[in-house]
């Protein structure tokens, strides 16, 4: 005869499946760019990456791309950076207004 997973083995089994996808949930977001004017969209994909708005700034996560590059990525959608922000770390002004020459 076959017995059912108790409840509280069935607790312990979802809890060891689910762990991952809660750890990932509740990470920082690797980018922060924030537009010098108001975005018309609360969404945006450059390159496979998603940005979404958080009041502030677009925020998105680690992307394969260099810096830089996201960062020209972005400015391309949104128009000219006020900032923008890799790994905690702000670009200084020589790295902002090579990024924002490719603003559109």
């Amino acid at each position: 005869m076959i017995r059912p997973l108790s409840l509280a083995a069935a607790a312990i089994l979802s809890a060891a499946l689910l762990s991952p996808v809660a750890a990932t949930a509740g990470e920082a977001p690797y980018y922060a760019a924030t537009p010098v004017t108001a975005p018309a969209k609360t969404t945006l994909i450059t390159s496979g990456t998603v940005w979404k708005w958080n009041t502030a700034a677009f925020i998105a996560n680690k992307a394969t791309q260099r810096d830089a590059i996201m960062c020209e990525l972005v400015a391309k959608s949104t128009g000219k950076l006020a900032s923008f922000t890799a790994g905690g770390q702000a670009f200084d002004a020589a790295s902002l207004e090579k990024c924002n020459a490719r603003a559109k």
